[in-house]
């Protein structure tokens, strides 16, 4: 499929949520131009803040391909991911992202992408959810058990 027609289909998974209660955004995941997995934004109905359509196609592709290394393929994403989806986009390893609307327009029609942007380059202190600094030495020992594990898997 051409990238158009990969658009196309997240943009109509977007419009199939809303008529079906879900949020308005639709992913797509392709490699070599066949689509690997879909997903649309389904946060109300599963009750879930962090089941958006990018997310939602990242767990699908990776269970479909056994693996957690989605690189080689792209996502087309019916609004340009919000930070949460765009971590998990660089954490996948997919190779390009695709979007349709922007932050801007999400942000005009009530959701907070842009706000959580703006949120991210502040020092911890300054961001507006209060943050604190608890037991650090303590948890480090995972980082120290991690380090030293023969057994980890680097992702």
């Amino acid at each position: 499929m051409k990238k158009e027609e990969l658009m196309r289909k997240a943009i109509a998974l977007s419009e199939e949520s809303v008529k079906n209660g879900g949020g308005p955004f639709g992913a797509v995941i392709a490699k070599d131009g066949e689509i690997i997995a879909e997903g649309a934004n389904s946060v109300t109905k599963d009750h879930d803040p962090t089941a958006h359509a990018e997310v939602n196609a990242i767990r699908k592709a990776s269970r479909k391909l056994g693996t957690f290394d989605l690189s080689g393929c792209e996502i087309y994403t019916s609004c340009e991911p919000c930070p949460m989806c765009l971590g998990a986009i660089y954490w996948a390893h997919l190779d390009k992202i695709y979007y349709a609307n922007d932050r801007k327009d999400a942000a005009r029609i009530g959701f907070d992408d842009d706000f959580i942007y703006l949120e991210m380059p502040l020092r911890p202190q300054e961001r507006q959810k209060q943050m604190e600094l608890l037991l650090s030495e303590e948890a480090k020992n995972a980082f120290r058990m991690w380090e030293e594990s023969a057994e980890k898997v680097d992702y």
